[in-house]
């Protein structure tokens, strides 16, 4: 008997079925010789530095830094009870497993996600990986038929844990080091804090940027239309606007090239949330968890890949899956591809190859589909066909034209071989998108048309006319665009032949812009990402280094490294460790006046009780709470707090500022419900989620402790 755990329950009933589990139970399936669970996604995790040592609830910068000897682990309460599921599996008498499968999702997150659970299990029995792209039927016994040891993914397990004690390590010893600096909150990440500077650094340079006016002049004749160069002054262009109006202009040179445009790569995750968001304006999470969708639903291959290629064994299985998109896309006749070789490529593909329709797409039936799934799906089969498809092919003729001496230029473009293109326009012709920005390799060539001219013709009586314009800022970014940003993020920094540059990860991208969302520091306006005020100021207080992108990216591919075997894991921690130390040191001999500058106050004439123990804020009375005064902190004591009005007491002004002090406070007259008496007690507070909670504290020999 054999136990299969997967990440989450629909891809776990994908197994069962696949490998003979049938019998639903609570929180896993069982077979004859298999049983199937699965972990809800990240079940366990780092504990919070209070577990560790109890001064930690209070957040005080002479405690840092926070580095954990030993690291432990911990299940969010939601999730006790099916993790109880599979810890108790494991222990079975009845089932008797022999061994496990990790069938987590197949990269960095889903090893972290085992490998946390077996370890929080005590478990010694042996542990064999499923490694599949795809949730079809064939690829799931193919996987099973080839199961591999778990010791081949050491490393990439070394990897995941490194970077989950580093993101822990930054956030919770660099947040709490400027918040007690500067008495507000001010959380970072560590891939979080650069991503928000590209942010502010782009709106600084949006804020900064001085338009400019300038004038074009145009001569048009019937079809022809042709533009001079910049005039500043708008008395200059009407002088030549006269000097042409009516006089005839001599075509000088006439130059014709043609252009090739290379077929797309295969989408990767980043360059598909990319496309989504600016043809469908969906967000990346949203592209995410669509793509997650259908890739539960078989109908695409693992979406959190890096790699726009495909590996050289699956030609014959991509040229079958364009032929089964001949009855699902409308526009597709189902030609052959004669350039298929071009997205084979074995070196390019690491852990997974890039996202293509399975093979059960031709079964899907796409009017029951969300609108958003449908579309995707679409996306990813189109791009299929563009990538294995010719070059599109145009001539592009520029005319040089002279009239009175004045230079005009018009140009036009002519399509010789439409190519892949004619399935990315049929694709938003019938999804009626708008248009996405241009793409980079094709230049903006003005009009589309020119009428046939010949060098020397000419063309008589030409009218004139003027259009003003003003020079444009850098555009703010979009959702798109700022994940490009951060693809590319310390580039310039790093050595050619370093692979994997940027920001974060393809699976992780998402995420960390929605958690510069959730904490307020930037916002959705439309499709742009904008800085918030509490934003900018983060990013003004945090040292260069702290934000630098370079850095962050250089730590990115030191876990990449770490993943084949050729970083050391305690010596990548120690770098991230030695970080923060020097952090601490740095804001340590920040001036009182630096920090009484940025410190949020509500009123500083009102008395204060003391410090807030989440931000290091002062705590102010109100007519209901004793509150902090920054108004991103959720801590407060109510007056009228449950736990001590079943006790029949309030929270007095007395108890408060002894809790901000110590923690805890000694209290009497405390109502005894259940034996109808007075009694004394310690009075506990305790920090959940930067929110109070309390407990009462006795004596040893009156026994019993009472949580609220």
């Amino acid at each position: 008997m054999y136990l299969v755990i997967a990440e989450k329950p629909s891809v776990a009933r994908s197994i069962a079925n696949v490998i003979g589990a049938y019998r639903e139970e609570d929180g896993y399936i069982a077979g004859n010789d298999c049983i199937v669970s699965w972990c809800l996604g990240h079940l366990a995790e780092y504990k919070n530095p209070e577990y560790y040592d109890e001064k930690y609830k209070i957040w005080k910068f002479d405690d840092l830094p926070i580095i954990p000897e030993e690291w432990r682990l911990t299940v969010s309460s939601d999730k006790k009870k099916q993790f109880g599921v599979i810890k108790n599996l494991l222990t079975s008498a009845i089932y008797k497993i022999e061994y496990i499968v990790n069938a987590c999702d197949a990269g960095r997150e889903g090893e972290l996600i085992f490998r946390r659970v077996y370890e929080l299990t005590k478990s010694g029995l042996p542990v064999k990986r499923l490694w599949i792209s795809s949730m079809e039927d064939k690829a799931i016994i193919e996987g099973f038929n080839n199961i591999r040891s778990s010791e081949e993914y050491d490393s990439l397990g070394a990897a995941s844990v490194c970077r989950a004690k580093a993101d822990w390590l930054v956030g919770m010893n660099d947040t709490r080091a400027l918040t007690t600096t500067y008495g507000r909150v001010l959380k970072v990440g560590r891939v979080m804090t650069p991503t928000l500077a590209m942010i502010v650094e782009r709106e600084r340079a949006i804020s900064g940027f001085t338009k400019e006016h300038y004038y074009l002049v145009h001569i048009s004749s019937g079809d022809l239309d042709a533009i001079s160069k910049r005039y500043m002054s708008r008395g200059e262009a009407e002088s030549v606007a006269a000097a042409c109006n009516g006089s005839d202009a001599r075509i000088a040179v006439v130059k014709k090239e043609p252009k090739t445009l290379a077929p797309p790569k295969l989408y990767d995750l980043t360059s598909l949330q990319r496309d989504a968001n600016k043809l469908f304006g969906l967000t990346a999470n949203q592209t995410l968890e669509a793509a997650q969708r259908l890739y539960e639903g078989k109908l695409i291959t693992y979406p959190r890949t890096d790699s726009k290629y495909l590996t050289e064994d699956m030609e014959d299985k991509a040229i079958s899956i364009m032929r089964a998109l001949s009855g699902i896309l409308p526009f597709y006749d189902g030609r052959e591809h004669s350039d298929i070789d071009k997205v084979m490529n074995n070196k390019r593909v690491s852990d997974h190859h890039a996202i293509i329709p399975t093979a059960e797409i031709q079964n899907a039936d796409m009017s029951k589909m969300a609108d958003s799934d449908c579309r995707l799906l679409m996306l990813i089969a189109v791009r299929l066909l563009c990538a294995t498809d010719i070059e599109h092919r145009y001539t592009l003729t520029s005319a040089l034209i002279d009239c009175n001496g004045y230079q005009f230029v018009a140009q036009g473009k002519k399509i010789d071989e439409p190519g892949w293109k004619r399935y990315e326009d049929a694709l938003k012709s019938y999804l009626k998108t708008g248009e996405p920005e241009e793409d980079k390799n094709e230049k903006d060539i003005g009009r589309s048309f020119l009428p046939e001219v010949t060098e020397g013709q000419v063309i008589p009586a030409v009218s004139s006319d003027i259009s003003d314009h003003w020079t444009q800022p850098p555009k703010h970014y979009t959702e798109g665009a700022l994940l490009s940003a951060m693809e590319r993020a310390g580039a310039r920094e790093m050595d050619d032949d370093v692979e994997r540059k940027g920001l974060g990860t393809p699976a992780t991208r998402a995420a960390t812009i929605e958690k510069l969302i959730s904490a307020k520091y930037v916002k959705r306006k439309g499709k742009q990402i904008l800085p918030t005020d509490e934003g900018k100021l983060l990013i003004s207080l945090v040292p260069d280094y702290l934000k630098s992108a370079a850095m962050t990216a250089e730590w990115e591919n030191r876990l990449l490294e770490m993943e084949r075997g050729n970083e050391d894991p305690d010596a990548f921690i120690d770098d991230v460790t030695a970080q923060i130390i020097y952090l601490i040191e740095e804001l340590r001999w920040v001036p009182d006046e630096e920090r009484s500058k940025y410190r949020i106050r509500k009123s500083t004439e009102k008395e204060h009780l003391g410090n807030c123990p989440v931000c290091g804020s002062l705590v102010f009375e109100g007519p209901k709470s004793f509150h902090c005064s920054n108004n991103n902190c959720q801590f407060c004591l109510w007056k009228d707090d449950r736990y001590l009005g079943s006790m029949r007491m309030k929270m007095t002004r007395q108890i408060a500022e002894e809790l901000l002090s110590s923690g805890r406070t000694h209290v009497t007259g405390l109502y005894s419900r259940k034996s109808g008496k007075y009694f004394s007690a310690e009075l506990v507070m305790e920090l959940e989620d930067g929110k109070s909670r309390f407990r009462l504290e006795f004596p040893k020999k009156k026994g019993g402790d009472a949580d609220g």
